[in-house]
């Protein structure tokens, strides 16, 4: 008898389903509200980060637009050599303009050899090979040169005891 009163009705599995139902839909509709906010904020700031964007390019090209506006007057200038215009240099600098000009021409008369010091620095390992190489070939010329020297002085020794005889 426990187990027909246990029973559930049909009309009541139907009502916990419409209720489920109801729970869900209303999670949708709590759920679609912030998912609209995000969206929007989202393409607001996509938009926000476009309009920065478009603000760079356009200062960009108004620079573009100067420069080409300017490019006569800077064809001029870059063809115009400079050392035709003259700085005013008060006397009192005169002396130190003179040591200046020295200290140039002593740096343009070492610039060769700085340039030719800075140029053989990727040859030093090769230079540094080819230095032990001769002063291993150098070794051995001394060792073979000690070793005449003594045949010599030996030869030298037996040809005085032979005369001697």
């Amino acid at each position: 008898t426990l187990d027909l009163t246990n029973r559930k009705d049909p009309c009541f599995v139907k009502f916990s389903e419409i209720e489920k139902i109801a729970n869900m839909q209303a999670e949708i509709n709590e759920v679609q509200p912030l998912l609209l906010s995000i969206y929007t904020q989202l393409s607001t700031l996509q938009f926000y980060f476009i309009g920065k964007k478009c603000e760079i390019l356009q200062d960009m090209n108004r620079h573009l637009e100067a420069v080409l506006k300017e490019k006569r007057t800077l064809r001029k200038m870059l063809i115009k050599p400079r050392c035709q215009e003259s700085l005013p240099i008060e006397a009192t600098f005169h002396k130190y303009v003179v040591e200046l000009l020295a200290e140039a021409v002593t740096f343009i008369e070492n610039l060769e050899s700085h340039l030719q010091t800075v140029r053989s620095i990727p040859q030093i390992p090769n230079v540094m090979k080819s230095m032990g190489t001769a002063l291993r070939k150098t070794e051995m010329l001394v060792m073979e040169l000690e070793e005449l020297a003594d045949q010599i002085l030996k030869w030298s020794k037996l040809q005085k005891d032979v005369c001697s005889d």
